[in-house]
């Protein structure tokens, strides 16, 4: 089997990888290859390398410059997950996206579930539900896949910034009104391999959106404090932290105060289930070189 991933050096990507090596020849193409804002680039690609399964990996995530970027925002997360779709589907192969919590505005007191109505806050939220519409629209075989606060050892994410930030640093504030569920990139693309194996098994669900994200939930700032934890154990930690209010944190794209998301569609249609986050952290830094630092702003991203 032939799996083409795209974006070949993605913190999610990356973990697709190494989860999808045995389970076939794994084509990971960067964007000077696949660039999701050029459709004809796009189609080029698909239609030369003909592999049985698309799982786009690559997305514009950054939240903030993404206000005053929309056109490329929308060109690689909408515009370009669109004609993936279309290419798998005049292929007959399946596509397997990945989409965001950015897509709904955080003001209902529940779990969010595949039912609830979006409402995105932003311009990267907008152009996330545009790219699950576009693929919806195509009408051929996917999973769309929403998750929630993804981190790993690589790219631009919170888990680096904070190990970095909290090194550096004498104090640092952390939003603590914002709950959600910190996710693994290794465990999203566990998962991923799992369902993968189970549709070539005849065992899978059937096509469509499921939200994938960690068990369990905290804010930021409690997820900045396990990170604090861990340094502290290793004789790094430097700086205290305290909590803050999102309002006292003005950021250029507004934020969903509830990003929790309900998997139980997820472990009703194919049996899968996360384990809690504060685990799956654990198992990510234990994975985690001495020195692995980052330099990236200290922003929040989703997929």
């Amino acid at each position: 089997m032939k799996i083409l991933v795209t974006g070949s050096s993605g913190q999610l990507s990356r973990e697709l990888q190494l989860a999808l090596a045995g389970e076939g020849k794994v084509l990971a193409l960067g964007h000077k290859l696949l660039d999701l804002a050029e459709p004809a680039q796009i189609r080029r690609q698909v239609r030369l390398l003909r592999p049985d399964l698309i799982i786009n990996a690559a997305a514009y995530t950054a939240v903030d410059p993404a206000q005053d970027d929309r056109e490329r925002a929308f060109a690689v997360n909408a515009i370009g997950p669109g004609v993936l779709a279309e290419e798998a589907a005049a292929l007959g192969v399946p596509l397997i996206h990945y989409s965001t919590d950015y897509v709904f505005d955080g003001r209902k007191t529940g779990l969010y579930s595949e039912e609830d109505v979006p409402a995105p806050l932003s311009v990267y939220g907008a152009s996330k539900l545009a790219g699950e519409q576009a693929i919806q629209a195509v009408g051929g075989d996917h999973l769309i896949l929403r998750t929630s606060w993804v981190y790993s050892l690589h790219g631009r994410n919170f888990l680096l910034t904070m190990r970095r930030l909290l090194q550096e640093r004498d104090s640092l504030s952390v939003v603590d009104d914002e709950i959600g569920a910190p996710t693994w990139a290794g465990t999203i693309a566990a998962a991923t391999a799992e369902m993968v194996r189970k549709r070539r098994s005849g065992a899978g669900g059937p096509s469509g959106l499921y939200h994938l994200t960690a068990r369990g939930e905290t804010s930021w700032y409690g997820f900045a404090c396990h990170i604090a934890q861990h340094l502290q154990s290793q004789g790094l930690l430097r700086a205290r932290i305290e909590p803050i209010l999102s309002a006292n944190y003005p950021t250029a794209a507004q934020r969903p105060l509830n990003s929790r998301l309900s998997c139980a569609r997820l472990q009703r249609d194919w049996q899968i289930t996360l384990p809690d986050w504060e685990t799956a952290l654990q198992q990510c830094l234990g994975t985690m070189p001495h020195a692995q630092a980052d330099h990236s702003a200290p922003t929040a991203q989703s997929v």
